[in-house]
């Protein structure tokens, strides 16, 4: 499975990542709800599962994704200062809709 994370991104999770409550804790990122051929996404700290890849990012950051669910495959966390300040995930390959 693939993930990308742009820069912005990156800083973001390293603060969760850091933060007391993420102790043993990793990035998930996740489907909250499909229509047909896209799907919205969201994420949360977590520990990983039976069903689970730990995906490795080129921004030293592991992903968990759950390998049941295809949507995930391919996934790009974005993370934007405008017009408003928040995390973007969507999948390029897979539709292009986000959370």
């Amino acid at each position: 499975m693939k993930c990308k994370i742009n820069r912005n991104a990156a800083k973001q999770l390293k603060k969760m990542l850091s933060s007391e409550e993420a102790e043993g804790k990793m990035i998930r990122v996740f489907v909250t709800g499909q229509h047909g051929d896209h799907a919205h996404y969201d994420l949360r700290l977590d520990t990983p599962t039976e069903h689970d890849e730990i995906v490795k990012t080129d921004k030293d950051i592991d992903v968990l994704l759950d390998k049941r669910e295809d949507f995930l495959d391919g996934v790009w966390i974005q993370y934007f200062y405008m017009p408003q300040e928040g995390f973007v995930i969507n999948n390029p390959s897979k539709g292009n809709h986000h959370h």
